[in-house]
C-alpha cells in the first residue's frame, strides 16, 4: 500500500496513482491538528496522517503577526505532512486558504477547493489563490498562484477522481478520524 522514496514530498514517484487532501482542525482545548488523507482514484485511502495538536503561544502570535497562519498552516502542519507521506500525489487539495503556503514547500501542485454552491473563494489580501479555477463535479478547484498556468492539466489531472468521489467529501474523513483520535 506504501512505496517509500526520498522524493515524495517534492517531486513524482513510481507508485499507486494518488491525490492529497490536507486541511487543519482548530481544537479550543488541545489546539491546530493538521491531517493529510491520500486515496487512489476511487476514494480508497491509501494512507492518512496527523500531527500531534499544535499550541500558538502569545509570544508566537506577537514574533509572527500576519504571517502566523501562513507559517503555522504552511510549514509547521502542512509542510511536515507532506514530508510523511510516501507517495507523490497528482495534486494536493486544500479546503483552507491559509494551507496553500505549504506550496512553497513542496514541488506538488497545490490548490484550494470549495463547494460548488459555495461559489469561487474570494482572494483574500495577500492570498496564495491564483487566477484559472475551474469546477469540476462539486467542486471549485483554484490553484495556488504558483500552479494557476497549469489549471487545464490540473483538471484533467482530477477527473477521474471527481468522476467517483465528490472533492469536497475526504475532507470530512480527515475531521472524523481527528476527532476520532481526540477522544482516545
Amino acid at each position: 500500500m506504501e512505496q517509500k522514496s526520498a522524493e515524495a514530498a517534492g517531486g513524482a514517484v513510481a507508485g499507486p496513482k494518488a491525490y492529497g487532501f490536507l486541511t487543519a482542525v482548530e481544537s479550543g482545548t488541545h489546539g491546530v491538528f493538521g491531517g493529510y488523507l491520500l486515496v487512489d482514484p476511487w476514494g480508497r485511502p491509501l494512507e492518512f496522517h496527523c500531527t500531534a495538536p499544535v499550541k500558538v503561544s502569545r509570544a508566537q502570535q506577537i514574533l509572527f503577526g500576519s504571517t502566523l497562519q501562513s507559517h503555522l498552516h504552511g510549514q509547521q502542519i502542512g509542510g511536515t505532512l507532506l514530508a510523511e507521506g510516501s507517495v507523490a500525489p497528482e495534486v494536493v487539495l486544500t479546503d483552507l486558504e491559509p494551507m496553500l503556503h505549504v506550496r512553497s514547500h513542496t514541488k506538488l501542485p497545490v490548490a484550494l477547493i470549495r463547494g460548488a454552491s459555495s461559489g469561487s473563494p474570494a482572494a483574500t489580501f495577500g492570498s496564495a489563490v491564483g487566477t484559472g479555477s475551474f469546477t469540476i463535479g462539486n467542486a471549485n478547484v483554484s490553484p495556488h498562484v504558483t500552479d494557476a498556468a497549469r489549471g487545464d492539466d490540473l483538471r484533467e489531472r482530477l477527473e477521474e477522481l471527481a468522476a467517483a468521489v465528490d472533492l469536497c467529501e475526504p475532507f470530512e474523513r480527515i475531521r472524523a478520524a481527528i476527532d476520532e483520535a481526540q477522544r482516545r
